[in-house]
């Protein structure tokens, strides 16, 4: 089973960008703790973060070509905003798992929409980083 994580803008500023919503952990604790979990479920997975929408939108593409079984997306900022993005999973057809560190719904008015959800499998939100091992184990499930 072949599990691509993508993360949208900002995403690799974890630990440093608003601590008091995001929390103190990296990036790159987010990768470790992902890659042990996926280690322990026998799972192959990779990761891809960007700060551009297009790049996003390719590595999704790129996915369907690489014959990955699942993906956990974390569009951060383009979650109410990119309509490609959306394009982009229903086009690919990859059983997607959307995911929010915070709780968007909770935030300012212009973040409660996600563009994204109509196409996704589902969406965790506000769980922390916690919520990428609760997006990985669902797509386990699903998939295995």
């Amino acid at each position: 089973m072949r599990i691509l994580v993508i993360n949208g803008p900002n995403m690799n500023m974890l630990g440093i960008r608003q601590p008091e919503i995001y929390g103190h952990e990296t990036y790159e604790d987010l990768c470790t703790m992902l890659r042990q979990e996926a280690e322990r479920l026998g799972v192959d997975i990779s990761f891809f973060q960007s700060n551009h929408e297009g790049a996003l939108v390719d590595a999704i593409q790129q996915a369907y070509f690489d014959h990955v079984d699942g993906i956990i997306i974390n569009p951060a900022a383009y979650t109410h905003t990119s309509v490609a993005l959306l394009d982009a999973v229903k086009a690919v057809g990859i059983p997607t798992v959307e995911v929010h560190v915070s709780d968007p719904d909770s935030r300012e008015e212009f973040r409660h929409v996600s563009y994204i959800r109509a196409a996704c499998t589902a969406t965790i939100r506000g769980h922390g980083l916690q919520g990428y091992l609760e997006a990985l184990a669902l797509l386990h499930t699903k998939l295995g």
